[in-house]
């Protein structure tokens, strides 16, 4: 009988200790512990939830103005863009094939900035300099717009501070930063993409063709 109850004693922990693993493995595995891709866990619930806001912004970024009217351009015009970053930007054609390359790397803001202040320039009439600048403000210099530019903490102090009288020129640090940045990071990317390549390419076939 006391070798019976024995046995009952020693088998019962035995029992409990068993079933604890299993209870404390469901339980670490609910939360960040998971490592497989299942789609219950919970936490990958929440990091997608917060990956929303990202992939909205993405969303609002490509709502841009059309591109501007201009003539198809020439194969000499195209071929001169591979010379100089100027020679791309002076003219429409040019800038528009340029925006298309930046909208695939989410950074067609730049183009509209410096487009923006180069319009400013030609205002004369003070409201309506006011007006323009404080769009301009708020379309790519404010921290709240999804098309805001990069700018250094100098720049942007020197536009804050003159924003109360603003004049034509009052962009003029951040356009040219703008423009630097354009010339040394995405020029060189543009000329070796697919959407100068082709558009070369087509060019030189009709050209052949005539």
């Amino acid at each position: 009988m006391r070798r019976r109850q024995a046995s009952a004693s020693l088998d019962a922990p035995g029992d409990t200790a068993t079933a604890q693993p299993g209870a404390g493995s469901r339980g670490s595995n609910a939360c960040c512990f998971c490592w497989c891709c299942c789609c219950s866990c919970s936490c990958l619930t929440v990091r997608n939830q917060e990956q929303r806001p990202t992939r909205a912004t993405h969303e609002l970024r490509i709502n841009f103005p059309p591109c501007e009217e201009s003539p198809a351009p020439t194969l000499e015009e195209v071929s001169a863009w591979a010379r100089s970053f100027d020679n791309l930007m002076v003219t429409p054609a040019g800038r528009n094939a340029f925006r298309q390359f930046l909208r695939t790397e989410f950074s067609e803001e730049n183009m509209l900035f410096w487009m923006a202040c180069e319009e400013l320039k030609k205002e004369a009439n003070k409201n309506i300099i006011e007006e323009k600048a404080r769009i301009i403000y708020e379309d790519y210099i404010s921290i709240l717009s999804p098309k805001e530019v990069s700018l250094d903490s100098r720049v942007r102090e020197i536009i804050n501070r003159n924003m109360g009288e603003p004049s034509p020129h009052i962009f003029d640090d951040a356009q040219l930063q703008i423009y630097t940045l354009m010339h040394r990071d995405s020029y060189p990317r543009f000329m070796n993409s697919a959407v100068y390549k082709d558009l070369l390419q087509s060019l030189s076939e009709k050209s052949a063709e005539a």
